[in-house]
């Protein structure tokens, strides 16, 4: 019998947890052939999320339901890590919010995709934006257009953080210890074959958003930065667009003044000199900060490269990481 762990972070979901709970529980009662736990990350919650997760465990069959309770809230991002750390001997692991808005009744047809087809996780995507404002709709269609154009990464328009997943990539996903975290990106950025489902959004069973549009804004600008060096790079361009802008000017008051020497002022000459020199400290800021660029993805101790089977004679690895 296979084993599937379900990560679900969670933050003032107290209306929700034994819903979802009840919900999966379902899906798995027509799946004999799995066997599946829950694991909660109660992500420092002020209402009585804990509270439920402790009266849900001790009401449930053993092993089946496991809870992770922050010391504060830390966010998301770092309630996904946990998760990732904590996948016991689990063959499967699943990752899906609280709220139900991302249909339980999926992980059937994503577990059946992932073991019938040669992938390496199946994740859902939301074809509509159905109950979410037009500009927020407008401004997350655009982020995934510009972080597509500007980094490594290709983020699929609509994918969710819900998807179902091989060990072997959960693992993975968990040596990526950086601080600044951005699940999508990281998921993307670690490679292995990913297909998607399609589903219609869903209202929430319970309770209210925890994303506002500032809240978001951030979220999309550290995903971008911990991704891009795009930003430095331009620097360096801009820096030399100014420099050759600040030749062609020096050249163009050459002209003029051999070709009418009582125009000449000493006004062109300051500007020629502050192009200059302020395209030359540009270029020089933007290579200083392409090494510091260099430096912190360093320190970030990604692995260099990820091979998913590894066959060299007596030495056979599933992953391996340098």
């Amino acid at each position: 019998m296979e084993k599937v762990r379900i990560i679900v972070p969670c933050f003032n979901e107290e209306s929700c947890v034994e819903e979802l709970y009840q919900e999966v529980d379902k899906v798995f009662s027509t799946m004999p052939e799995y066997k599946y736990s829950i694991l909660y990350i109660d992500d420092g919650s002020r209402d009585c999320t804990l509270q439920k997760l402790q009266e849900l465990k001790s009401n449930t069959e053993a092993g089946k339901v496991n809870f992770i309770s922050f010391s504060r809230n830390f966010g998301k991002e770092a309630a996904i890590y946990a998760g990732f750390s904590n996948i016991g001997d689990a063959d499967y692991v699943a990752l899906m919010d609280a709220d139900l808005q991302h249909p339980p009744e999926l992980l059937k047809e994503m577990l059946k995709k992932l073991k019938n087809e040669a992938i390496d996780c199946c994740g859902a995507r939301r074809i509509d934006r159905k109950g979410e404002a037009p500009v927020r709709s407008f401004f997350s269609n655009l982020f995934y257009k510009f972080i597509n154009k500007v980094t490594c990464m290709k983020l699929v328009p609509g994918g969710s953080d819900f998807r179902i997943m091989t060990r072997q990539m959960a693992e993975t996903v968990v040596t990526l210890s950086e601080t600044e975290r951005f699940t999508k990106g990281i998921l993307s950025w670690v490679g292995f074959k990913t297909e998607w489902i399609e589903y219609e959004n869903r209202e929430r069973f319970a309770g209210t958003t925890k994303w506002s549009f500032a809240g978001l804004a951030k979220y999309a600008i550290s995903g971008f930065m911990a991704f891009a060096t795009t930003p430095l790079r331009a620097v360096i361009y801009l820096g030399i667009i100014i420099v050759v802008l600040a030749f062609v000017y020096a050249c163009y008051v050459f002209y003029a003044a051999l070709k009418n020497p009582e125009s000449r002022t000493g006004y062109s000459s300051i500007i020629l000199l502050i192009l200059f020199i302020g395209g030359i400290i540009i270029t020089l800021l933007g290579v200083i900060g392409e090494y510091l660029a260099r430096i912190y993805m360093e320190v970030k101790h990604r692995p260099i490269y990820i091979s998913k089977i590894t066959e060299i004679d007596d030495q056979k690895e599933k992953v391996e990481e340098v």
